[in-house]
């Protein structure tokens, strides 16, 4: 499935009333849900080598304890080049520890010269986040936890 695609689904999701989308397609589901206001993608993989790569890195966190909290995962919306900051040489929008409110901007995902922000979905202190920042993340890749 291509990503022109999976990117309207997404706004169909979060234009509409529809909870939860899934779509298949050449041995590929899709599912697209909607949580707290916000659409959320879910892309199982049946092959865990093809998510290899620089996307596939681990994020980082404070401490093994923050982990066992319950917090939310943000995931990447889109396929793009992720940045942590507005401009490079800047500060980035958060770190590990922050403090973050609703609707605050935590990322911007660069993809075919669009910049989409992706905001946080709910208020909370940034538990972990991942160490990309310039480089491609893939659809549902981890880049944040909020407890």
């Amino acid at each position: 499935m291509d990503l022109s695609k999976i990117k309207t689904l997404i706004d169909f999701v979060g234009r509409s009333n529809v909870t939860e989308l899934s779509v298949t397609e050449k041995d590929v589901t899709i599912r697209i849900f909607r949580n707290a206001g916000h659409a959320e993608i879910d892309v199982p993989v049946s092959d865990p080598d093809e998510t290899v790569g620089a996307a596939a890195k681990p994020v980082s966190g404070s401490s093994p304890a923050a982990s066992a909290k319950q917090a939310f995962q943000l995931k990447a919306p889109v396929f793009g080049i992720l940045h942590r900051a507005s401009a490079p040489g800047q500060e980035p929008f958060v770190r590990i520890g922050d403090l973050v409110e609703e609707g605050q901007t935590l990322f911007i995902i660069e993809a075919m010269k669009v910049f989409n922000t992706v905001a946080a979905p709910l208020a909370g202190r940034v538990e972990r986040l991942t160490e990309i920042d310039g480089v491609e993340v893939e659809v549902g890749d981890v880049l944040a936890e909020i407890a």
